[in-house]
């Protein structure tokens, strides 16, 4: 029955494709996986059936996740310490709550990534998992059809007060005032920088490098960069990478008080501040100091092959350029660091997303909430280990920890955690909708469209997908 579910799973997922930005509503992927939903239930309840054989009285709640899966190398470890990456450190958190609270028991399943479909299905079923990761600019989409359950009163069984979280994580959790996720972690662009050719350019200072605070310092500083190394001074993914235009778009927005969702249903980027921002883009980018027509792929080669000064991408590549850095013999060996976006205009704020656990409505037992309570305590304890990851804490008291402090390059980019802002709460379609907006600003940034065109073009495109939102 396995090998029959997961062929069906697959060609389903073929039939669908990959690594495409839906518009679709949380319910329009049920006709999809209703096959894969129904083999799954039978085969959960085989399981449970089992268990209960076996005289199994413990409390059990279903998870499901996302961040691979890697249960051949993590699949029995406990030490959270003595791993690896999201999956692993992930994996033996599960593993260690598990053998800390023998009167639960959390069985994992884990999804291809991202997971909605499969999960907007089981909800079509009315059977949905008890925990579940979800990018913070995705809840809204399910909680605005009433599929997930607010958690002050998981936090309070807990003994977890919204007031220990960062402002960044706790803004990202909430609609209309409620908090409708416990948040894992934050995470953002940042400029990750070659310190050996920034040295060379003369624009390291006592040790740091030099960041511009201007658009036309910026300029300059790419211009001197160029000049005197022969290399571009920023590396930026403009294929196929829509987040990348839309980050530093919305990045510059909000660091100008932009308010560019003057309502949940309605986007405005036809505005002054939207325009400086995509002209000074396309400017450095036609300038001669910037690398183009690059996708991710390529531009992580070209930054980790000592190819360009900056590479502004997320705080999830922070650990693998740090390994880069601690290698002899790479060209990014001891010369590596990473900070937040410079403040150019405004004041120093950061677009950011994350990720956080979920609860998606559905009946259960007293046990079943205290035991998601007790996970949250857990996941609550354990927040300095996730952030490990290279993503921030979600809560203060772990970001001033002297342990997170010491962690390679935390210091630098602990700021974020503070003036991050998500985009507001009760804005839905959040992942179609950068898909959209990076698509028409990168296409103006490359010189292929004007950027009265491009913000135009983006505007309509958005606020058309909104209209179509319940």
């Amino acid at each position: 029955m396995i090998s029959l579910a997961l062929k069906i799973r697959s060609s389903r997922a073929k039939s669908r494709g990959a690594g495409t930005n839906s518009t679709r509503a949380p319910l329009d992927y049920a006709r999809d996986e209703r096959v894969w939903v129904w083999l799954s239930s039978i085969l959960l309840l085989m399981l449970a059936s089992c268990g209960a054989d076996a005289g199994d009285d413990r409390t059990e709640i279903y998870l499901q996740r996302f961040f691979g899966e890697c249960g051949a190398e993590y699949g029995s470890a406990t030490d959270v310490s003595k791993v690896e990456g999201e999956c692993g450190i992930i994996t033996a958190m599960i593993n260690k709550f598990n053998a800390q609270n023998p009167d639960v028991h959390v069985s994992s399943n884990v999804v291809a990534w991202p997971g909605y479909p499969q999960l907007s299905a089981q909800m079509a079923a009315r059977d949905p998992p008890d925990l579940v990761t979800m990018h913070t600019g995705v809840i809204s989409d399910y909680a605005a059809e009433g599929l997930l359950e607010p958690i002050e009163p998981y936090l309070a069984e807990a003994g977890i007060s919204p007031a220990a979280l960062t402002e960044a994580s706790r803004s990202a959790v909430t609609i209309d005032g409620r908090l409708y996720g416990l948040p894992f972690d934050t995470h953002g662009g940042l400029f990750h920088i070659n310190t050996k050719l920034f040295a060379e350019a003369g624009l390291m200072k006592d040790g740091k490098p030099v960041l511009p605070r201007s658009p036309q310092e910026m300029l300059a500083h790419a211009r001197q960069f160029t000049a005197r190394t022969g290399k571009p001074y920023l590396i930026q993914s403009l294929v196929g990478d829509n987040a990348y235009a839309a980050r530093n778009l919305y990045t510059y927005l909000l660091a100008q008080g932009a308010a560019f969702f003057p309502s949940p249903k309605r986007i405005r980027l036809q505005t002054p501040e939207a325009e400086r921002i995509v002209d000074f883009f396309r400017a450095i980018t036609a300038s001669g100091t910037s690398t183009r027509n690059q996708d991710t792929p390529a531009a992580i080669a070209s930054f980790m092959n000592g190819e360009g000064g900056i590479y502004p991408t997320g705080t999830w590549m922070i650990g693998q350029f740090e390994a880069e850095a601690n290698t002899p013999g790479r060209p990014l060996y001891q010369s590596y660091t990473v900070y937040p976006y410079p403040r150019l205009w405004g004041e120093d704020v950061n677009y950011v997303s994350g990720h956080a656990w979920v609860v998606p409505k559905r009946e259960r037992t007293r046990q079943q909430r205290r035991a998601i309570a007790r996970f949250f305590r857990f996941i609550a304890d354990h927040n300095f280990d996730w952030a490990r990851t290279g993503h921030l804490p979600a809560f203060k008291a772990v970001v001033e920890s002297p342990a997170f402090k010491a962690l390679p390059h935390r210091t630098n980019i602990a700021p974020v955690a503070a003036n991050g802002r998500p985009l507001p709460g009760g804005v839905q379609r959040q992942n179609a909708i950068e898909g959209l907006v990076g698509e028409e600003v990168a296409a103006a940034f490359n010189g292929q469209k004007s950027t009265k065109q491009a913000l135009a073009d983006a505007e309509r495109r958005v606020n058309e997908l909104l209209a179509q939102t319940g």
